[in-house]
């Protein structure tokens, strides 16, 4: 039951992981068209994208650390089990 436990954290830390790389990439996206001729004009927009960029990255080193918190304590039982 433990392992099914942990099994569930740890796919809720990859789908974020896996969420916040998907914004990062809109984000970045966004920038670098508000920077050519056809893109947006408005700074509000590039700043908007670059606290977006920010919040994407701490999103992804949040469920790293997730991903990184449920594989220890998946080898921690499995050690115990063992």
């Amino acid at each position: 039951r433990n392992v099914m436990n942990v099994n569930s954290v740890l796919q809720t830390g990859l789908q974020g992981v896996q969420n916040g790389l998907e914004g990062v990439e809109k984000a970045a996206t966004e920038i670098v068209r508000a920077g050519t001729v056809n893109g947006s004009t408005g700074s509000n927009d590039v700043v908007e994208s670059i606290v977006d960029l920010k919040l994407y990255e701490r999103s992804v080193k949040a469920s790293a650390q997730v991903v990184r918190t449920a594989d220890e304590v998946l080898g921690s039982i499995l050690d115990t089990m063992a």
